[in-house]
C-alpha cells in the first residue's frame, strides 16, 4: 500500500480470529454443525474473518468444556 507521501506502508491488521466469538457466531456455528457436521471450512465460509481452524478449535474447546461439566455432574450424584 502506498501512503499519501508515496512511501510503501505495510498494513498491520489485528487478526479477527484472536477475538472471542460473538453470540451470533456461536449460534451459527451450532446450527451449521448440526446441518453439515465437522465440515469446518464450509462453516467458516459463512463467518467472515474466521478460518476453518478457528472454528474447529472453538468447537473442540466448547465440546471439551461441556464434557468436563457433564462428567462433574455425574460424579456429584
Amino acid at each position: 500500500m502506498i501512503n499519501d507521501v508515496g512511501c510503501s506502508v505495510t498494513e498491520l491488521k489485528s487478526p479477527v480470529s484472536k477475538e472471542e466469538f460473538s453470540e451470533d457466531e456461536e449460534m451459527l456455528i451450532g446450527m451449521m454443525f448440526r446441518l453439515v457436521g465437522e465440515r469446518w471450512s464450509l462453516i467458516a465460509g459463512r463467518i467472515p474473518g474466521r478460518s476453518a481452524e478457528d472454528i474447529e478449535k472453538y468447537w473442540n474447546s466448547k465440546k471439551e468444556a461441556h464434557e468436563v461439566k457433564d462428567d462433574l455432574k455425574s460424579r456429584c450424584k
